[in-house]
């Protein structure tokens, strides 16, 4: 047996083409023109469009969830504001007003609330 290692045989990944006629080897190399090599067959394109129709249903059904989410977090910061701003109101009507007359109208602007709706 030698000591030498033999040189493991290494196969090219690219086959070299040699150099190009017009002399721009910067260039990508360019495939042949085929025009019928992308075209798929009908029940291939219509399997396609149905997967893709569910995955655009799924996002618009995603995407209204979160927006219904949205809607109701801002429902209820206005709701709060709206009984806060209302507390003040109240407790500013009680400084001037007597107690009893503040809940009276209370409940008279409840009725009323209660009515419009």
């Amino acid at each position: 047996m030698s000591t030498t290692a033999r040189p493991r045989a290494i196969a090219p990944s690219n086959k070299v083409k040699g150099r190009r006629v017009n002399g721009k080897q910067w260039h990508e190399q360019k495939s042949a023109f085929r025009p019928g090599a992308g075209l798929t067959s009908y029940e291939k394109r219509t399997e396609q469009r149905k997967t893709l129709e569910a995955v655009k249903a799924k996002e618009k059904e995603m995407k209204e969830e979160k927006e219904a989410e949205r809607q109701r977090r801002i429902q209820g910061i206005k709701d709060k504001r709206e009984a806060k701003a209302e507390k003040e109101r109240y407790e500013k009507m009680a400084e001037k007003m007597h107690q009893k007359r503040v809940e009276r109208l209370k409940r008279r602007e409840k009725r009323n609330k209660l009515l419009k709706s």
